[in-house]
């Protein structure tokens, strides 16, 4: 299997490429670019994988968990102050956030970037025609997947689909129906001329099997939306089959396999996943804003660091403690069946600072590798308590620095026990939520009996041994709060929630019945994100031409 191999381009008069990049490739930095550069196949190459290095300014970092975990029904805020408004949805979450100007920043450069290598192409002779088509395609996607991420978020964007060579002032609030029609457009002509089998291309980039994914997301989300057609979710449903029905993918047996660092990260059921990588190059800063590494091993994580016979090291993590699980969250699955509950989240510490504590008035010594403290699932009594030799934290004790912790990024293969920038592929796309997208996609046609069949098939892989029957369900029990469920007993932290209510229209309700914490602040108009203010302020005609979201 060949990776992605990214090269940092530096481009100060038309737009900027980061890195993207592969664990143990050789990453080149190319300055002072003329524009001509990228008329040739050298260029037009660098270019294509410079806007894949995009997808690092959103996918694994603190601004994209922000934005998509934080302020749901499932995730509410821990003890770490940074970025807290965007769970309480207070007046501090305006147009002037920087982490929503990053994202704006960044994929706007990319979209750039695409526009170029879409309308250079036919420019260039000393490439393949079939190799040039299919850098096109993957061109298209990146845009569409961005597009798609702004309109989420933002609703009206401007929509740029020709590349701009030069400083420019005008822009506009294009329709959501126009923007949704380039997205679709971009995927249907891309899937065609993508590389079908993703074991025959670099690992990292766009297949037809990718854009077939993401094109069955955009019409389950275009279904709800102002541009929503009779056919949203049939088509949802026929992308999705067609993914699934294609027999490159199958889930893995063992949950606990998907998240595997290293090797496990090119599991047989990711689709497609943003690549990262341990060269500090690739890691820096872009314009103060975006590129440090995958840090999602940083936010889920409780503060186990200061209690008795613990201390911080590398396999544990550095706890931020920024994202912690709402008690509605904890309550999703079915422990006695389901196996996603014990293999989602650490319970259980053992020992790396042995030594006598005291320990709810206990004195006890643990030795390396002891259990220092568990936390049940349940309560338990008194004595239950003090017969065992280690700290118990029951779930009436969780707190804003004691919950379990999310294990699905952890980073084991960091340096030291402070290093902030991770090397492991954030999995975009994969397997188990395109039978989801299927689920959704068929009961919205009006077959439930075939949306509980896909439901079963992630269902049963998630269930133990022996308790397949179990976890079945069957036709009557499928509604929409069921697949969101569900979605987030598969798929929790995996940066979908927050998109996933707001489409399902699901997000003032169950944020304010679920997650108290963020319940006094939401209100209606947060189903989308501020526009940044330097956008407003810089466009010719101020806020009378590019106006801000209601609210903000």
């Amino acid at each position: 299997m060949k990776y992605l191999k990214i090269y940092l381009i530096f481009i100060f008069s038309l737009f900027v490429i980061s890195s993207c990049g592969k664990k143990y490739l050789e990453e080149v930095v190319v300055s002072n670019v003329v524009d001509g550069y990228f008329n040739t196949r050298a260029g037009f190459e660098d270019a294509m994988k410079g806007a894949y290095s995009s997808l690092r300014a959103f996918y694994g970092t603190e601004r994209g968990m922000s934005m998509t975990v934080f302020g749901t029904d499932t995730y509410t805020r821990g003890a770490d102050g940074s970025f807290k408004y965007f769970n309480d949805y207070t007046a501090q979450l305006d147009a002037r956030n920087p982490l929503t100007n990053e994202v704006w920043n960044e994929f706007y450069r990319a979209i750039n970037t695409a526009n170029a290598v879409i309308s250079r192409a036919d420019k260039l002779t000393a490439i393949d025609k079939a190799l040039r088509d299919r850098r096109v395609a993957e061109a298209k996607f990146i845009r569409a997947h961005h597009y798609f991420i702004l309109v989420q978020m933002f609703g009206e964007v401007h929509l740029a689909l020709e590349e701009n060579r030069e400083i420019t002032t005008k822009a506009s609030r294009a329709s959501i129906k126009s923007i949704y029609e380039a997205i679709v457009k971009d995927l249907e002509s891309a899937i065609p001329l993508l590389e079908p089998d993703p074991k025959k291309t670099d690992w990292g980039r766009a297949t037809k099997p990718a854009a077939e994914h993401l094109l069955a997301r955009v019409y389950l989300t275009k279904a709800t939306s102002e541009a929503k057609a009779g056919d949203d979710y049939a088509k949802a449903l026929q992308y999705a089959k067609s993914v699934i029905g294609s027999n490159a993918f199958k889930l893995v047996p063992d949950f606990a396999k998907i998240f595997e660092q290293g090797a496990g990260e090119l599991n047989d059921e990711v689709i497609w996943s943003v690549q990262y990588t341990t060269d500090p190059l690739t890691n820096f800063q872009l314009n103060n804003s975006a590129n440090t590494g995958n840090n999602a091993h940083l936010y889920f994580i409780m503060e186990y660091d200061v209690l008795p016979g613990m201390q911080r090291d590398i396999a544990g993590g550095r706890p931020f403690k920024r994202f912690r699980p709402t008690d509605f969250a904890l309550s999703l699955w079915d422990r006695a069946n389901d196996s996603r509950y014990e293999k989602t989240f650490k319970m259980t510490f053992l020992s790396n600072r042995p030594g006598t504590f005291s320990v709810d008035g206990r004195n006890i010594t643990f030795n390396a590798g002891d259990t220092a403290f568990h936390l049940p699932s349940r309560e338990l009594s008194q004595a239950d308590i003090l017969r065992r030799p280690y700290l118990v934290i029951t779930p009436s004790r969780y707190s804003e620095r004691w919950f379990p912790t999310l294990t699905k990024f952890l980073d084991t293969t960091r340096p030291d026990r402070t290093t902030v920038e991770g090397s492991r592929d954030f999995l975009a796309f994969r397997l188990a939520e395109t039978y989801l997208i299927a689920a959704e996609a068929a009961m919205y046609t009006g077959n439930t009996t075939e949306a509980a069949t896909f439901l079963n098939v992630v269902r049963r892989r998630a269930a133990y041994a022996g308790k397949e029957r179990a976890m079945e369900i069957t036709a009557s029990q499928v509604n929409i709060d069921f697949i969101l469920d569900e979605k987030e007993r598969e798929m929790i932290g995996e940066q979908l929630r927050w998109f996933d209510l707001v489409r399902t229209g699901k997000l003032l309700e169950r944020v304010t019945k679920y997650n108290p914490q963020a319940a006094p602040g939401i209100k209606p108009f947060h189903v989308r994100r501020p526009i940044p203010q330097v956008q407003i302020d810089l466009t010719d005609g101020g806020a009378a031409n590019f106006p801000q979201n209601t609210g903000y």
